[in-house]
């Protein structure tokens, strides 16, 4: 049996750009992505906070240390400069595997800086 496992999150990134005449994808900064166990050209899904919108792009690289969230190509369409996005990418895991992994959670902060990191999100109480 597989299982879809969250592998990596950026939680609260801001969009710095959104290029709707690129060829494509997401820009995410480099120092992000390393962070978060997410690859270059890696799947990922990306949720808007601001306005509810999902939508599956792919990840690459933007220069370390630039905190670029670039949303592009038709993706634009779905976030704004200054949106808070949540952005995700997910593995298949066996059973065994997907019991003992634990995802690369990074918590950024107004600027995309890198907040703290965990691999637990803690449980959600009444």
């Amino acid at each position: 049996m597989q299982h879809t496992m969250l592998k990596g999150k950026l939680h609260q990134a801001r969009v710095t750009h959104a290029e709707l005449e690129y060829e494509g994808s997401c820009a995410i900064d480099s120092e992000l992505l390393d962070a978060s166990g997410i690859l270059d050209h890696e799947q990922i899904q990306i949720y808007n906070i601001a306005n509810g919108e999902r939508f599956t792009t792919y990840a690459i690289r933007a220069e370390a240390g630039s905190r670029i969230i670039s949303v592009n190509g038709a993706a634009a369409h779905r976030a704004s400069v200054g949106d808070r996005v949540i952005i995700c990418a997910y593995s298949a895991m066996s059973d065994q595997e997907a019991r003992a992994y634990k995802p690369h959670l990074v918590y950024i902060g107004e600027g995309n800086e890198i907040v703290r990191s965990s691999n637990a999100i803690p449980v959600q109480v009444a």
